[in-house]
């Protein structure tokens, strides 16, 4: 390092006192980050396997982040690192990556420089408190995340929308997972203490209160799955399959129950599910009454179990045991389904024993799961 270099880098330590992202970035490459952002995870409480139907969707961000941390590095190539993962990777812009993780950093990149970013290689670390695998969109935090240090790195002039936009096509085009926009949506744009309600067609959107005297709860099943190798995409095709039966672009565009109640049996399952799920988030929109919010919840786990088959055995034993909870309101899967989270609705002093009693029944039943919200604290 020239002794100019050396002296700019004393005067940015001075300057911007280490965070821990910026500890660890430096322990990896050596030196310190130009930019650094963060993205929140997400439970969806409402609304799922509707945004790819053009449909409505109530998310809240959790607590948990994913950060990460960039400088330019002169060299050829791009230097990944995932702290949680213990995995490093190099890779150019003119071919994907082999390693899942490094798709989502790639895929934003790519698509950024497609977006008209000029992008030189850059050292990017990455460090998430997101649970993966859980359904909690710790793929969409990695890919907001990761376009809001790129936005800061380069002044690039990305609103938060048009990020959450590149995001899902990142996950699209490069991890193969043709998911809706509601998880970026959710991270680059929801908050922890409101819902928000977005229309995935038009994107508008608008932020709810929770009802009065409910906080949120959510706990992981133990049972892990990937998008990409589980039904999701099936249930997309079912879904435009259904969509096509009806002579629609989207069942978002399907007004009465009847017309799906004459399709064949499985298209009439999956489309009946995103129609009466689109209702429950707009009755739910309207609940100042947190147990009337929780029927609903209930409702939508019984839709997700019936007619879209997403549940596991693990997932309904756990909304089960959740649901007898006098200090619950309701409870349901979150997420795509197939393993991950259960979210519930719980009176705010009965959260702790609520989990705790919960889990031990749980695992007398010989499982294993965990409390992911409210974040235990380290």
């Amino acid at each position: 390092m020239s002794h100019v270099a050396m002296e700019a880098e004393v005067q940015a330590r001075a300057e911007h006192p280490r965070s821990p992202s910026t500890h660890e970035f430096e322990q990896v490459f050596h030196g310190l980050p130009q930019a650094e952002a963060q993205a929140p995870g997400r439970v969806n409480l409402l609304g799922e396997h509707t945004d790819y139907n053009d449909g409505f969707v109530l998310p809240v961000a959790i607590p948990q982040q994913t950060r990460v941390a960039m400088r330019r590095n002169g060299h050829s190539h791009f230097r990944l690192h995932a702290a949680e993962l213990d995995s490093a990777v190099e890779f150019c812009l003119d071919e994907r990556p082999t390693d899942q993780f490094a798709t989502y950093v790639y895929g934003c990149l790519r698509l950024a420089q497609e977006d008209g970013a000029e992008i030189p290689p850059l050292d990017i670390h990455v460090a998430s408190e997101v649970p993966m695998g859980v359904g909690l969109s710790s793929s969409a935090a990695l890919e907001v995340a990761t376009l809001r240090c790129l936005r800061a790195l380069l002044d690039l002039p990305m609103d938060d929308v048009r990020i959450a936009q590149l995001a899902q096509q990142a996950e699209i085009q490069d991890a193969g997972v043709r998911c809706g926009i509601m998880d970026q949506m959710a991270s680059s744009l929801a908050a922890t203490d409101r819902a928000l309600l977005l229309d995935t067609r038009s994107l508008e959107r608008r932020m709810v209160a929770l009802p009065p005297g409910s906080a949120v709860l959510v706990l992981d099943s133990g049972v892990a799955r990937s998008l990409a190798a589980s039904g999701y995409n099936q249930r997309r095709a079912e879904c435009e399959q259904a969509a096509r039966l009806l002579g629609v672009q989207s069942l978002r565009e399907v007004e009465h129950l009847e017309r799906i109640e004459a399709l064949p049996d499985l298209p009439r399952r999956r489309a009946r599910h995103v129609f009466t799920e689109n209702a429950r988030v707009l009755r739910a929109i309207e609940c100042r009454d947190a147990h009337a919010f929780g029927e609903l919840m209930n409702a939508s786990h019984a839709s997700l179990r019936d007619d879209y088959e997403v549940s596991t055995p693990e997932l309904d034993l756990l909304v089960a045991l959740l649901q007898r909870q006098p200090g619950v309101h309701g409870a349901r899967l979150t997420g795509a389904g197939f393993g991950g989270a259960c979210v519930a609705l719980c009176r705010p002093e009965a959260l702790q024993q609520v989990a705790q009693t919960v889990l031990q029944q749980y695992r007398d039943a010989g499982h294993r799961g965990r409390l992911l919200v409210p974040a235990v604290q380290q």
